[in-house]
Order: C-alpha cells, then sequence, then structure tokens
C-alpha cells in the first residue's frame, strides 16, 4: 500500500492535473457502478451510463477541481477556523450550484437531449442536488479545508465523491416526469 501511495504522490508531482483528472475519472465511473449495481439493481446495466459519468469525472470535475480549490487556496491561504468556514461557504453557495449546472448540462448534451430537457430537468432536481450536497460537502469540507494536504484534496474529495456519485448519478439519470414539466 505504501507503494501505491508512493507513486500516486509522484504522479501528483509530476503531474497534478492528469493525476487529479484520473482520480475523478475513477470516483465518477466507481459511483455509477455502485449506483446502477445496488441502487437500480432492478433496471438493466446502461454501460453508456458509466461512460457519461466517468468522462465527466476525467475532462470535467478533476479539472475543475484542480483549478477551484488551487484558486480558492490562494486567494485564502491556512486553515484557521474563518478561512475554512469562508472556503466551505464559498464552496457551496457558489461552487455547489454552478456545478449542478454543468453536471445536469453535460449528461443532458451527451445524452443528446434537448435544451427544454435540460431546462426541465434544472427545475425538478438542482434543488435537490445543491441542498442534499449539503449533508456531506460541508462537514467533508470542513475536514477537508482544516486537514488535509492541497495537493491530496481531490483524492480526498474523490475519496467520498464515490459515495456521492451514488446519488448524483441516480439523480442524474433520473426521468423527469410529466408532471414535474406541467407544473413549470
Amino acid at each position: 500500500m505504501a507503494a501505491i501511495w508512493a507513486r500516486y504522490n509522484a504522479m501528483l508531482e509530476a503531474q497534478p492535473l492528469l493525476t487529479k483528472a484520473l482520480t475523478s475519472l475513477t470516483g465518477f465511473t466507481v459511483g455509477d457502478i455502485v449506483a446502477q449495481k445496488f441502487v437500480e439493481a432492478d433496471k438493466e446495466y446502461d454501460y453508456m451510463r458509466t461512460l457519461r459519468l466517468g468522462s465527466f469525472g476525467f475532462l470535467v470535475h478533476g479539472t475543475l477541481g484542480h483549478y477551484f480549490y488551487g484558486f480558492l487556496d490562494s486567494k485564502m491561504p491556512g486553515t484557521a477556523a474563518t478561512t475554512v468556514m469562508k472556503k466551505v461557504a464559498i464552496d457551496q453557495t457558489m461552487a455547489n450550484p454552478i456545478f449542478g449546472l454543468i453536471f445536469f448540462g453535460y449528461l443532458n448534451f451527451t445524452e443528446g437531449k434537448s435544451w427544454q430537457q435540460y431546462v426541465d430537468k434544472l427545475k425538478a432536481d438542482l434543488q435537490t442536488a445543491v441542498v442534499g450536497s449539503w449533508t456531506v460537502w460541508i462537514p467533508a469540507h470542513t475536514i477537508n479545508f482544516r486537514f488535509v494536504p492541497p495537493q491530496q484534496r481531490l483524492l480526498y474529495i474523490n475519496t467520498i465523491q464515490i459515495f456521492y456519485n451514488v446519488f448524483l448519478s441516480f439523480l442524474g439519470n433520473k426521468e423527469v416526469k410529466e408532471e414535474t414539466k406541467e407544473e413549470a
């Protein structure tokens, strides 16, 4: 295990963006596999869904996480309680809703859905995603910003993200019901 950890850290040092993108690819892929195999076990396994979620992790989440958390740390260095609270507040009130827009937009685009279907999805599920996120990410990011070294943050996040992605995968792939569309 020590050798794997050393190799990961060497990759993180040599190619931080690629390493974080691969870490996010793993987190989103595993999260979707768990969601499909255990939460939605009654449905036929959708390999394209896993590919969509994994590619989102690689192309979007890892890259955004690398730059966003790097930016946040550069503007608010340190681990004092007030700094941690500010970082968590920014992450959950600004980045979290934007992440939801990007996440649902990416899935919508890669599934070939229309703009109206994207709007309907946001109306139906964005609030649930944002509020659901608070139960996981407020305590997780409090620990993250207080105790986790900056270079290890995305690994820590992706470890938790595997379990959170079960929720995201389910929510992201839940069909918008006609009643929801008519209520708008």
